[in-house]
């Protein structure tokens, strides 16, 4: 079986990577902002719909940089094979989602819904001088990042 999830790299004016810190089941993980392809949307779609859901903004989907060209078993369900699609992403809006400094800086409420939903999101920017591979979490992530470093 598979799951295909759709993420973008947003980089502001200032040179600042968007990352998205998230405390699901139980475990940390910093990765790109996006999520799970709904069945009869596009990938391009969907990215606009994560990014609506997720921060409240709307963005324009601009060039591919990577599709999963490997193996790579769900972190969440070893049934899954995961197939991550990557696209530069731009606010087309200024961001009104709080931007956070430090990593996993979840407020009061935010831990009071995870109680309920048992997951928390927050974001924040990275400077391009820090950021870097070990800056994300998840092992597609991780190629990303070095695709972002070293090609631009």
């Amino acid at each position: 079986m598979f799951n295909l999830r759709v993420y973008g790299i947003l980089m502001n004016d200032q040179k600042q990577v968007l990352v998205s810190d998230e405390f699901i089941r139980g475990n940390y993980y910093t990765k790109f902002p996006g999520g799970g392809l709904e069945f009869g949307e596009g990938t391009r779609d969907c990215l606009k719909r994560e990014f609506l859901e997720e921060m409240n903004l709307k963005v324009e989907i601009g060039d591919h940089i990577y599709t999963t060209d490997y193996f790579q078993m769900s972190a969440f369900n070893p049934k899954f094979q995961i197939i991550s699609i990557y696209y530069f992403a731009r606010a087309i809006e200024n961001i009104t989602t709080p931007l956070r400094t430090k990593p996993f800086d979840f407020d009061e409420n935010q831990l009071m819904i995870y109680e309920e939903k048992k997951e928390i999101e927050t974001f924040r920017f990275i400077d391009w001088d820090f950021f870097s591979s070990e800056s994300v979490t998840l092992p597609i992530d991780k190629i990303v990042a070095d695709l972002i470093k070293e090609k631009y």
